[in-house]
């Protein structure tokens, strides 16, 4: 059987989706703010502006009691600037920004048309038809900056997410995000752009979640700057192996995410889904290398060396495949070659599809009364067809859980062989079409129906095929359902 050969691909990354509003951050230090109203909300959004570094303009008539504490605390650092009366339009003319917490509807169009014409961003506190932008849920790690918003349809669904975000982003983050910005120029002088740079940053970052950086934190850091200086641009690339799992970007490890988000170039097959693609640094370089049985597929020899290629100009490589690299991945001759030409390898192992089928069939592969072992076993070779060396007595053990591995167009040769081995022709079976996807779907059949129904994959979708005493409860419950 012959299979065309195809080149590896460039692909464009997905396009930004929509967005609701543009997140963007102003800087107000030293500039002029207007607030016009003296009510508790108009205190809160002059707090902020204040907070930012603004100057901050008080025009209002009366204040509450809150507002009227705001301004004694934060009169002695000159922070507002308090007039006991109504705005005019000539008080919004060279304003950063404009805030007003306005009577009425009236009053909210009149501010915000004086804003337009004065070329002033403006908000009208919770009349969102006359704001030109909205304040988000604030995470304070200052410099460090987290804005959330939800464009004003669900307000406490942000105050949600700030909960989490604040749980995730240690209070001394803001004490690295100090001595980053110490460091930058340094690191502008001393690293060159690329690589060498990314390197050190990210190494920066690793640090930056675990303690409050300390003396030897420093000294390492000084260390690190001169040791990929001293490394300059001729240093050798690497070749990170990363399981992307079965579809769904949440079976994702964090360490997979990490490899995507400092990846030069990704190097991926069909297989791996958009959402996985998602998650990796949108600078990178993504190549399609799809090996698909059946299917034109790019040669491991072009793979190979398109690794090298990059690898040898110092570029971060990201071998993303499918489920776990090293489960009928080609893995073991990719870290060989690469090896052998002096490249540095590191494989980030994913979830297989196996594991991935048990999950859904909420099926333990290994149930004591059921299954002393777990198989994982190829279902077709390279010419199509089955592997002419496998160990058919043996897979026919009744006591052993075996998973055929894209076996959809030969499920039914792989039943009759099992079959004429002794293997009981009421065997559970499961198979699972596209596991981990979108698209997923489940079906339990016993090994008499594997042996005389066709259960080739429709739309080029993967198939895994799991035989065995274990799938026997799933399949009663499914036969009791279908009755």
């Amino acid at each position: 059987m012959h299979i065309a050969s195809r080149q590896p691909s460039e692909q464009s990354p997905a396009r930004m989706a929509p967005l609701a509003v543009l997140p963007v951050f102003f800087d107000l230090s030293g500039k002029r703010a207007v607030v016009a109203g003296g009510t508790a909300a108009a205190a809160w959004k002059a707090e902020l502006l204040a907070a930012s570094g603004a100057v901050v303009h008080v025009h209002a008539e009366t204040l509450c009691d809150t507002f009227e504490h705001l301004l004694r605390e934060g009169a002695s650092a000159g922070s507002f600037i308090l007039h006991r009366r109504r705005w005019v339009e000539d008080d919004l003319l060279d304003a950063a920004v404009a805030i007003c917490d306005a009577e009425d509807d009236g009053e909210a169009a009149e501010f915000a048309d004086a804003a337009q014409a004065a070329g002033v961003p403006a908000n009208v506190i919770d009349r969102p038809r006359f704001c030109q932008f909205q304040f988000g849920t604030i995470v304070n790690r200052s410099p460090v900056v987290v804005g959330v918003s939800t464009a004003g349809a669900a307000p406490v669904l942000g105050q949600a997410i700030r909960r989490r975000i604040e749980t995730l982003l240690p209070p001394f983050l803001a004490a690295w995000a100090e001595l980053a910005a110490s460091l930058r120029a340094v690191v502008m002088q001393r690293l060159a752009p690329g690589t060498p740079r990314r390197a050190f940053w990210e190494a920066f970052v690793d640090r930056a979640f675990h303690a409050p950086p300390a003396g030897h934190d420093i000294g390492e850091i000084a260390g690190e700057i001169e040791r990929l200086a001293g490394a300059g641009r001729a240093s050798t690339g690497t070749v990170t192996l990363v399981g992307a799992g079965p579809g769904d970007a949440e079976f994702l490890t964090l360490k997979a995410v990490r490899a995507l988000q400092a990846a030069d170039v990704i190097l991926f097959d069909d297989l791996v889904s958009d959402d996985v693609l998602e998650l990796a640094r949108r600078e990178a370089k993504r190549i399609l290398v799809g090996k698909r049985g059946g299917k034109a597929s790019c040669r491991q020899d072009d793979i190979n060396a398109l690794m090298l290629s990059l690898a040898g100009k110092s570029r971060r490589v990201v071998r993303l495949k499918s489920g776990d690299p090293m489960i009928f991945g080609r893995a073991g001759e990719e870290i060989a070659m690469l090896r052998a030409h002096g490249i540095a390898v590191d494989v980030v192992p994913g979830i297989t599809a196996a594991s991935a089928m048990a999950a859904a069939l909420a099926v333990s592969l290994t149930h004591r009364d059921h299954a002393r072992s777990v198989r994982l076993v190829t279902g077709h070779s390279r010419h199509g067809g089955l592997p002419d060396d496998l160990d058919w007595r043996a897979l026919a053990d009744p006591s052993a859980t075996t998973i055929f591995y894209m076996g959809g167009r030969t499920g039914g040769e792989i039943a009759r062989r099992l079959i004429d081995l002794g293997l009981a022709p009421g065997t559970p079976v499961a198979i699972a079409f596209a596991v981990g996807g979108p698209e997923q779907s489940l079906l339990t059949i016993d090994l008499a129906r594997l042996a005389s129904e066709d259960h080739s994959p429709a739309a080029g979708r993967p198939v895994l095929i799991g035989i065995g005493r274990v799938f026997g409860e799933r399949a009663a419950a499914a036969m009791t359902s279908a009755a």
